[in-house]
């Protein structure tokens, strides 16, 4: 894919953000606006990669994907790249691992307008700072992602959510590899994914009822716990839905100031001069208020 009339969009000088579909959050206001280039570029059954460009609606890449019986671990909405700089993995987690694990290989523009590639096509060829996972979750602010080399993963033969009424950590403990446990403090769910008998089986044996996954999961903030503390929500004020083993809530009113020691503070602070001295990409987006 050919990324010089992108990365000569971005430029050298001068304020510029990047935008998507507008799902997280869409570009800064005000601001000279750039798109990533889209399509998917090859796609290895056989070796479980892809690679596209980042302005690839997810919807395309999964429906691709998925005639091959394979899929990627990234939200299906919006962009590819929409999702990797933001870095909020979806309810499958538990089961899946982070997003950031499916970027293999980023070419991206950095401040200075030149094209970067970072990362490799195999994990054992890379040597190095690992900078996919430093601009997963970055929010556009050290570089524009321009293509990206992702892991696939193949599509269960079955999956069904189930609903129980038990401790969810005893569930955490007892289920074989749950690809996701939610928990709302009174009821779980619980998805299951493999062969069928194995599936059916295995909700038998700990009681589990067939169910729809939670109907709409509360909006009003994202709050990030150690999921050793997700029972001390109960009995606080607001509706939540708990990802258990990932310590993720969705909870109905906004997340707490978060206490962000200042040695953190300084090293982004550092990282973000080394990458973007003048601060153009993306500009005033706070990445600790927004992760």
């Amino acid at each position: 894919m050919d990324l010089t009339e992108f990365a000569e969009e971005v430029g050298a000088a001068g304020p510029v953000t990047i935008a998507g579909l507008a799902t997280r959050g869409g570009p800064v206001d005000g601001v000279r606006t750039v798109m990533a280039p889209t399509g998917i570029e090859a796609f290895t059954p056989d070796e479980m990669t892809v690679r596209c460009g980042a302005g690839t609606p997810m919807e395309e890449l999964d429906d691709a994907l998925a005639r091959h019986g394979q899929a990627v671990v990234i939200p299906p909405t919006g962009t590819v790249g929409g999702a990797l700089a933001v870095g909020r993995s979806g309810l499958r987690r538990l089961g899946y691992g982070p997003m950031r694990d499916a970027l293999l290989q980023a070419r991206f523009v950095n401040a200075a307008g030149e094209l970067v590639t970072a990362g490799g096509p195999t994990v054992k060829n890379v040597s190095g700072f690992d900078l996919c996972r430093l601009l997963v979750g970055s929010w556009g602010t050290l570089g524009f992602l321009a293509e990206v080399l992702l892991r696939t993963r193949p599509l269960s033969a079955f999956e069904q959510w189930f609903t129980s009424t038990a401790d969810p950590d005893q569930l955490l403990r007892s289920l074989y590899r749950p690809t996701s446990v939610l928990w709302d403090g009174s009821h779980a769910w619980i998805l299951l994914e493999g062969h069928r008998d194995d599936v059916l089986a295995q909700a038998a044996e700990h009681d589990l009822t067939p169910a729809d996954p939670p109907a709409e999961l509360p909006t009003g903030g994202r709050w990030s716990m150690p999921p050793s503390e997700l029972a001390s929500l109960v009995g606080r004020d607001g509706r939540f839905v708990a990802e258990m083993g990932v310590g993720i809530v969705h909870h109905e009113r906004p997340a707490p100031a978060p206490t962000v020691d200042a040695s953190i503070v300084e090293l982004h602070r550092r990282i973000k001069a080394r990458f973007d001295p003048t601060g153009r990409l993306n500009p005033g987006v706070d990445v600790l208020a927004r992760s």
